[in-house]
């Protein structure tokens, strides 16, 4: 989902500053409520995977530009929901950052821009996750629907930034909106198949129950809250 380079820029970038770091404080918070928890070694650990994680997401996993933005496979709801939502910010962040600055130079003109991209909808996610998911179920027993929830939230948020910056820089028109069209039916893919990647990474986190006190994966993954 990475915005193309110059379709935000000049006194424009203000605003992605203000809500990179709106963002950014915000996940400050989840980080240190989250050490509160758990540990700082825990935490530490669990940004460390998610960064690897995103990173491999943005550059192994397959890839396209499509209209305004690229298409990923971002899996920002598998982080979530494995490592938390404070460490999945960590890594979507890091991992942004590493690939712009030693994969993708050109992309790090527009690193705000798609740090808010990619924190506004997980953070929304962390903040429903108490009333969209069954409280009584552990993460690792979730069905596909209560992931479809998730994945389409999240995944709608991205399409959703995607196409406010593509508005707010390039004004509303006919090119516009078709390039932010074209993008938003190619996510389509990316909402549907996420869920069925989520449940196949839960149905292995189930399989490996001793990890739970292993401080590697969220308390909440086999615990009801």
């Amino acid at each position: 989902m990475h915005i193309e380079p110059g379709i935000v820029d000049g006194a424009k970038m203000a605003l992605a500053y203000t809500t990179a770091a709106g963002a950014t404080g915000y996940s400050a918070k989840l980080a240190l409520k989250d050490i509160a928890q758990s540990n700082a070694v825990s935490f530490t650990a669990r940004a460390m995977m998610a960064t690897v994680g995103t990173f491999i997401f943005f550059e192994v996993l397959p890839h396209f530009p499509v209209g305004v933005s690229e298409v990923h496979f971002i899996l920002g709801t598998t982080l979530f929901l494995l490592l938390g939502a404070a460490p999945a910010a960590v890594g979507l962040s890091l991992g942004l950052f590493i690939q712009g600055m030693f994969f993708a130079p050109t992309d790090l003109p527009m690193f705000f821009v798609n740090v808010t991209t990619l924190l506004v909808p997980l953070l929304t996610i962390s903040a429903l996750a108490k009333r969209l998911m069954p409280q009584d179920r552990a993460y690792v027993d979730l069905n596909y629907a209560d992931v479809l929830k998730l994945s389409g939230i999240y995944q709608g948020g991205v399409v959703a930034w995607v196409a406010f910056w593509a508005f707010y820089g390039q004004g509303v028109t006919a090119e516009t909106l078709t390039s932010v069209w074209t993008f938003g039916a190619a996510y389509m893919l990316v909402i549907l198949i996420e869920p069925v990647a989520d449940l196949a990474v839960l149905a292995i986190a189930k399989s490996a129950r001793g990890m739970a006190g292993s401080g590697l994966l969220t308390q909440r993954l086999y615990n009801a809250a």
